[in-house]
């Protein structure tokens, strides 16, 4: 009696494992985002609770047509990069390939089991069956599941239920698979379209002349925008050379004035009686000198635009006129009593701390307030490092041309030296610098040699980190690699025959660098 109702009670603890054991497999699939670790913890599990030793899943790649192992259990990195097969190869192949599972008793005994993974010792195929059915995807198979067995006792009925339990989970990996590609399908839909809007944004914000992409340079772009059509006084900020007249002409160019003129005064290149004249005009003999009657820039920029350039510069008395101007919208030449109605949109421009120059009784503080209405900050190059690049290859296209010379792009060691420098003269700098690289370089590339010595100096480089020898060779290897593949349009074959290496080598060291070869392809 006994002995009838063992069995049964074995049976029962069997079917009970299998149900904690799926409970588990379930728990990780509902909370799956990642492919590669849901499947990891899967096969984890079956090892865990089932005693299934080389608990295997392979996946077919659909650039390569082959069958690769995507996580194993057990097996060593190299011995998964082993485990490739063509579609119908070996017994995992031949599972793919027909959509049905197959059990081989001793593994030691099968011709078709390759044992390409090198995992299995003699002993252990003397011993070990092996389990694998197919990951299906509808009536095809993606994959298959795979695992070692040794079996106590009888072989049949034990592998059966095995092999039952393991259709089930391939099952449920399929179902999770499928959701998570769908997921991922989904996701990259999602980025490219929102790729797409915020590249049709950035052009629609993007202002003719004015280069940059960064955030910084969109957030400059919005203001233009929000503030062209008005009649705002605007305040540009800014250190020297950050494209202060630039953005100024571009208001100017956005606006409802674009028809009128744009009137430009440098306030810190005048002295103050020359100034006032300047601004303001003068009648026929109000000064020493002042042979005949002269329209001011006020007068000159009826209906457009007038740009006052370093604002902070201008001294006390100028202030004084300029504040009633702006407040009263009406003007006098010097030496006249007849005033003159002021119609036209005031953008001034300092590169000047104003706050500090009010505390200090340098700037008069009604002034500020009347010309801080719309202040638009304008970054440094230092802290859009992303648009370097960009504005060189502008700067570089555009004195190619003056010039008359063919030169294509700039290297990967002059590009570093470029994004690495703080530039303390902005753009301008910049600018000065490509244009001398142009007339210095007499091949098609700009190199690290054609520019300033500046730029190549100790100074300018971050002494913050010590450059040891690996990061110094890793550098170097690593220029040598991406230029191989601007030389090669991103072909890494070429590329490694460039650089007298194996694509094998320069594979391993693309993915070890992080290196993106698609991104070298001319469109």
């Amino acid at each position: 009696m006994s002995q009838a109702i063992a069995p049964a009670a074995t049976v029962q603890e069997q079917e009970f494992q299998n149900l904690a054991c799926l409970y588990e497999i379930t728990r990780h699939l509902a909370s799956a985002s990642s492919l590669q670790e849901c499947l990891e913890n899967i096969v984890q599990t079956l090892a865990e609770h089932q005693g299934m030793d080389n608990g295997t899943v392979s996946i077919v790649n659909p650039l390569t047509g082959m069958l690769e192992i995507e996580v194993a259990h057990g097996i060593s990195a190299e011995a998964k990069r082993r485990g490739r097969y063509s579609l119908g190869e070996g017994i995992t192949g031949k599972v793919v390939a027909t959509g049905e599972p197959i059990v081989v008793p001793q593994i030691g005994d099968e011709p078709l089991f390759l044992n390409r993974t090198r995992t299995r010792g003699d002993e252990r195929k003397k011993r070990s069956s092996f389990l694998c059915v197919p990951i299906m995807a509808g009536p095809q198979a993606i994959g298959a599941l795979s695992i070692d067995r040794v079996y106590p006792e009888e072989f049949g009925a034990a592998s059966e239920q095995d092999l039952r339990f393991l259709t089930v989970v391939s099952g449920l990996i399929s179902e999770t698979v499928q959701r998570i590609l769908r997921v991922n399908r989904e996701k990259e839909v999602l980025h490219l379209e929102n790729t797409r809007l915020r590249r049709e944004l950035s052009a629609k914000n993007r202002i003719e002349k004015i280069i940059g992409n960064s955030s910084r340079m969109q957030e400059v772009f919005d203001m233009v925008h929000r503030v062209a059509d008005s009649n705002a006084t605007v305040l540009l900020r800014g250190e020297s050379g950050t494209g202060k007249t630039m953005v100024a002409k571009a208001l100017h160019h956005n606006s409802g004035r674009s028809g009128g003129p744009f009137v430009v005064v440098n306030c810190a290149a005048l002295p103050e009686t020359l100034l006032e004249s300047e601004l303001f005009g003068h009648e026929k003999g109000a000064f020493t000198g002042a042979v005949e009657t002269k329209k001011g820039r006020f007068e000159l920029a009826q209906g457009g635009t007038l740009f006052l350039d370093e604002i902070g510069e201008i001294s006390p008395t100028v202030q004084v006129k300029l504040l009633n101007v702006i407040q009263e919208r009406t003007f006098q030449r010097l030496g006249s009593a007849k005033t003159i109605a002021t119609d036209l949109r005031l953008v001034a421009a300092t590169n000047r701390n104003l706050e500090l120059a009010v505390e200090q009784a340098k700037f008069r503080e009604d002034l500020y307030y009347r010309l801080n209405v719309f202040p638009v900050y304008l970054p440094p190059l230092r802290e859009r490092r992303t648009d370097i690049l960009l504005l060189a290859e502008f700067f570089l296209e555009q004195y190619a041309q003056e010039n008359k010379k063919n030169i294509r792009r700039i290297s990967t060691p002059a590009i570093d030296l470029l994004v690495q420098y703080h530039w303390p003269g902005n753009v301008r700098e910049l600018q000065n610098c490509m244009e001398r690289a142009v007339l210095i370089c007499d091949g098609p590339v700009v190199d690290s040699t054609h520019l300033p010595p500046t730029l190549q100096s100790r100074e300018s480089v971050p002494s913050d980190r010590p450059l040891s020898l690996a990061v110094a060779v890793e550098n170097f290897e690593r220029e040598l690699i991406v230029e191989a593949l601007k030389k090669n349009n991103g072909n890494q074959t070429r590329a490694a025959k460039t650089l007298d290496t194996s694509l094998r080598i320069i594979n391993y060291k693309i993915h070890n660098y992080g290196i993106e070869p698609k991104s070298f392809k001319v469109k």
